[in-house]
C-alpha cells in the first residue's frame, strides 16, 4: 500500500492547495482523467490529449473488407507501411526508419492487449480478423512504451465484450487464389463472457513463389467475481507461412518479369508459429482509484531459408529456385508483468506504473545442403553449424503520468519513464570459420518524457502542443559484430550509446458547420530530431575499402519535419467523406561517410593482384565511391501523400465506397540518385446488407471490392544501395550503379475480392 498511500497523499495535498471555487461566479472545476496506459483498452477522450492520436473501431476495420492492415492505416496522415504479403507488416511514422529496410526495427512500438509484440526485424504479424480497436499515437512515445518508440505507437485491442459474444460466419474469395474464412461464437452472462474465433486467410499471390497462409485461433474470457473487479484472459495462436515477396532487380526486369520468375530473393520459405497469452486484472478501489495488473507471454518460432546456393558440393553451378544454403531457426520469447495505479481528484489525476520484462532470443543457423562458395572452394557439409547464439534481455521500468487542469479550458500533461535494460549475449564457437565463443553483458539506462498542454475553450475546439522523446538501445549485432564474424571486416564496439529522438508538435482539433454540413479537422505541424544514430563507419550497407576495419558508431542523425491534415465531413446522414494529407521533409542531419560499392563487394579491391585498375573483372573485383549524405533526403519518404475517401449509404441496404490514394515521387537511395516514381490509385467497393426474416437479429452482408481499379503499374517499393547482379546484365556485375541495380517490387495491378458474412 506504500505507492497507493503516497499517491493519495500527493493528490490530497494538491487538491487542498487549490483555491476554493466561488460557486456564485466560477465555472465548475474541470475533472480530468488519465488517458495514458500500457494496459488499459478503454481510451479516454481525444480532445484533451496533447499528442496526435487516432482511434479506429473494429467495426470500421471490418467495413474496409481489407486484405491487410495497409489498406486500413494508409488513410491516416503520417503513416506508411511496408508489406511482404498477407498480414506481415512493418509500420512507420513520419519518415522515421524509412531509410532502413532490411533487418531493423521501425521505431514504432506495437502493443496488442498490453503485450509488446515484434519480430527481431521489426515486422509484426497482426491478425486482421481479431481487432476490436486500433489507437495510433504519433510522436516520441517511449514515455509510456519504452525502447524503440522513436516515432510513436500502435495499440491494438483484440475482440472482446458484448460485440464479440454473438456469432459470425464469413467467407471471401478473390484474385490470385485469395481465400478467407472465419467462424466466431460467443456468449455472456452476469459475471462471465467470452468468445472463440477461428480464421483462415491464404493466397497464391501475384508474385512468383509468394503464396501465404495464416491459420488462427483466438479467444477471450472475462470474469467479474466482484462488482468492482474483473479478470480477463486473452489467447491467440497463429500458424503462418509466407514465401518470397516478388523482388526483382532493375527496371528492365520489372518491365519484362514483373512477377520475379528470374532470380532468387535472399530469404524465403518462412514458417512462423506465434502464441500470445495475457491475463489482466482490474479493480476499482473506491476513493483510492483503480488498480490494473497484466502478465503476458508472447512466443515466435520462425524457420526460414537464406543465401541462394551458387555452387554444389562438386563445384557445379546451381540455379534452382529452391536451392538455398542456410537454414535459420529462430526462437523468441517475451515475458513480462506490469501494474498501474491511477486516480483522479477534481482537477488533478495521476498514474503510477511499473514493468518487468524477461525476453529471450535464440538463433541457430546451419547448412541446409552441402555446397561450395566458389567452384574450387572448400565444401561446406550439410548440417554444419554456422551460428548458435542467445540473447537474454532484462527490462526494469517505472513510469508515471500527471494531468492537471488549472482552469476549465486548460489541461497540462506530464509523463516520465525510466528504463534499465540489460543484455546478456552468448554464442557458441563454430569450427572452420574463425568464430570464437562469446559471453558478453551490457546494461543501458534511459529516461523518457513528455510535456504537453491542451486548450479547449469550447467542446468543438482544442489546441494542443507537446514535446516528447524516444530511444532505442544498440543491438547485440551492432555491439559485437566483430566477435560474431571476425572475418567480416566490422569490429566490436561495446561503448555504443542508445539512439535518441525528440518530437515537437503543435496541432488543432476543430468541429464546425460549413455549407450546411458538419466538418471536423485535425491538423498538426511536427519535427522529429534523431541523434546518436548508429551507423557502420563504412556507411549504412556500405562496403569497406579493403584497408580500414569499420565498426558501428553513434555517427548519424536525421530530421523529419512536416504537416499532417485530416478532414471529415457529412453533408447528409447517408453521405460522408474523409481527406488526409501529409507533407514531409526528411533529411540526414549527419551522415558524412557512405561507401557505394561498384562490382562484387565480396571480391578483391581494384588495384590488388588480379584486379587491374585499367580493366577489372567486376564479378571478381570491386571499388568504392565515397559520398557525404549529410543534407540529402531520406530515401523512400514521399514529400506528399494524399488519401480521399467517400462513403454513401445508398437506399435499399446498399453502401458504396471509393478511395483515391496518392503518393508523390521519392528517392530510392541514400545518395539521392535514383527515383521511386509516385502513383495514384483508385479503389472501389460495393456492399449490400439485409436482415434475414428467419432468426432474430440475423444479418447477411455481401461485398465486392476492387483495388487499383485503373490497373496502374507501379513499384510498391524501390531500394538502391550499390551495383548489383541485375537482370539487364545477365545477373553479372558491371561496375555501374543506376536504375538497373534497384531492388523493386511490382504491384500486381487490378485486384478484386468478394465475400459473404452472416452475423447473428
Amino acid at each position: 500500500m506504500t505507492v497507493l498511500s503516497l499517491g493519495a497523499a500527493l493528490l490530497g495535498a494538491a487538491s487542498s492547495a487549490m483555491p476554493a471555487a466561488n460557486t456564485a461566479d466560477t465555472a465548475p472545476v474541470q475533472r480530468v482523467v488519465i488517458t495514458g496506459s500500457t494496459i488499459d483498452d478503454r481510451f479516454g477522450e481525444n480532445r484533451r490529449e496533447p499528442s496526435s492520436t487516432t482511434t479506429l473501431s473494429g467495426r470500421k476495420v471490418e467495413a474496409e473488407h481489407a486484405e491487410n492492415l495497409v489498406q486500413v492505416l494508409r488513410a491516416l496522415p503520417g503513416v506508411t507501411i511496408d508489406s511482404q504479403g498477407g498480414d506481415d507488416l512493418k509500420i512507420k511514422f513520419r519518415g522515421v526508419e524509412n531509410q532502413r529496410y532490411m533487418g531493423e526495427k521501425p521505431g514504432v512500438a506495437i502493443v496488442i492487449d498490453g503485450v509488446p509484440v515484434f519480430e527481431r526485424t521489426g515486422k509484426v504479424n497482426i491478425n486482421l480478423d481479431n481487432i476490436q480497436s486500433i489507437k495510433v499515437i504519433k510522436g516520441g512515445a517511449s514515455y509510456l512504451f519504452g525502447e524503440d518508440a522513436l516515432a510513436g505507437a500502435v495499440i491494438i485491442t483484440t475482440k472482446r465484450g458484448a460485440a464479440s459474444t454473438t456469432g459470425a460466419l464469413e467467407a471471401d474469395g478473390g484474385a490470385y487464389g485469395y481465400q478467407r474464412g472465419l467462424a466466431r461464437l460467443g456468449g455472456a452472462g452476469e459475471a462471465l463472457s467470452g468468445h472463440l474465433q477461428l480464421s483462415d486467410r491464404r493466397a497464391d499471390d501475384y508474385h512468383f513463389q509468394s503464396r501465404y497462409a495464416t491459420q488462427s485461433a483466438a479467444g477471450h474470457l472475462r470474469w467479474s467475481p466482484l462488482a468492482d473487479a474483473e479478470l480477463a484472459l486473452g489467447v491467440e495462436v497463429d500458424d503462418r507461412f509466407r514465401d518470397k515477396h516478388g523482388t526483382v532487380t532493375g527496371i528492365t526486369q520489372a518491365a519484362d518479369d514483373p512477377r520475379g520468375e528470374f532470380g532468387r530473393d535472399y530469404a524465403r520459405h518462412f514458417d512462423v508459429a506465434l502464441q500470445r497469452v495475457n491475463l489482466t486484472w482490474s479493480q476499482d478501489l473506491a476513493a483510492m482509484g483503480q488498480l490494473l495488473a497484466l502478465g503476458y507471454e508472447y512466443t515466435d518460432h520462425t524457420v526460414f531459408w537464406s543465401a541462394p546456393q551458387r555452387f554444389s558440393d562438386t563445384g557445379a553451378p546451381v540455379t534452382a529456385g529452391d536451392a538455398y544454403t542456410t537454414l535459420n531457426d529462430y526462437h523468441q520469447r517475451q515475458r513480462g508483468v506490469k501494474s498501474e495505479w491511477r486516480h483522479s481528484a477534481g482537477p488533478l489525476a495521476v498514474m503510477l506504473g511499473g514493468e518487468l520484462k524477461r525476453n529471450r532470443y535464440l538463433n541457430l543457423t546451419t547448412a541446409k545442403v552441402a555446397y561450395r562458395n566458389s567452384p574450387m572452394g572448400p565444401v561446406v557439409p550439410a548440417g554444419t553449424v554456422m551460428g548458435d547464439d542467445a540473447t537474454q534481455e532484462r527490462v526494469h521500468a517505472l513510469y508515471t503520468e500527471l494531468k492537471w487542469s488549472p482552469q476549465p479550458a486548460w489541461t497540462l500533461t506530464g509523463n516520465l519513464r525510466h528504463d534499465r535494460i540489460g543484455l546478456d549475449y552468448t554464442a557458441e564457437p563454430v569450427d572452420g570459420n574463425g568464430r570464437v565463443a562469446i559471453d558478453e553483458s551490457k546494461a543501458f539506462a534511459a529516461t523518457s518524457w513528455r510535456l504537453g498542454a491542451a486548450w479547449t475553450p469550447t467542446d468543438e475546439l482544442s489546441v494542443f502542443a507537446n514535446a516528447s522523446t524516444g530511444f532505442r538501445v544498440p543491438t547485440v549485432d551492432q555491439l559485437y559484430r566483430g566477435s560474431q564474424n571476425p572475418s567480416g571486416g566490422v569490429a566490436n564496439n561495446p561503448d555504443l550509446a542508445p539512439e535518441r529522438a525528440t518530437n515537437l508538435e503543435l496541432g488543432v482539433r476543430h468541429l464546425f458547420d460549413a455549407g450546411g454540413q458538419r466538418l471536423s479537422v485535425e491538423a498538426a505541424v511536427f519535427q522529429i530530431d534523431r541523434r546518436d544514430f548508429i551507423l557502420d563507419t563504412n556507411g549504412q550497407y556500405g562496403s569497406g575499402d579493403g584497408v580500414t576495419v569499420a565498426r558501428y558508431e553513434n555517427i548519424g542523425g536525421a530530421r523529419s519535419r512536416g504537416l499532417e491534415l485530416a478532414l471529415h465531413g457529412a453533408p447528409t446522414e447517408a453521405l460522408g467523406w474523409d481527406l488526409s494529407y501529409t507533407y514531409l521533409d526528411a533529411v540526414f542531419t549527419r551522415y558524412d561517410h557512405f561507401n557505394l560499392a561498384l562490382g562484387n563487394p565480396r571480391g578483391r579491391p581494384v588495384g590488388s593482384p588480379g584486379c587491374p585498375v585499367a580493366a577489372p573483372d567486376w564479378n571478381a573485383c570491386y571499388t568504392v565511391v565515397g559520398y557525404r549524405n549529410t543534407g540529402r533526403s531520406l530515401p523512400r519518404v514521399p514529400p506528399h501523400t494524399l488519401n480521399a475517401r467517400l462513403n454513401w449509404q445508398a437506399p435499399g441496404g446498399w453502401r458504396l465506397w471509393g478511395e483515391v490514394d496518392h503518393r508523390a515521387t521519392a528517392w530510392a537511395d541514400e545518395i539521392n540518385q535514383e527515383k521511386w516514381p509516385g502513383r495514384t490509385l483508385l479503389n472501389l467497393m460495393a456492399e449490400y446488407g439485409s436482415r434475414l426474416p428467419w432468426g432474430q437479429g440475423v444479418r447477411l452482408t455481401a461485398f465486392v471490392r476492387v483495388d487499383n481499379a485503373t490497373d496502374e503499374r507501379f513499384y510498391t517499393i524501390a531500394r538502391g544501395t550499390n551495383d548489383a547482379q541485375s537482370y539487364a546484365t545477365g545477373f553479372r556485375y558491371d561496375g555501374v550503379y543506376n536504375a538497373e541495380d534497384l531492388s523493386l517490387t511490382v504491384d500486381p495491378g487490378r485486384v478484386w475480392r468478394a465475400g459473404l458474412a452472416l452475423r447473428f
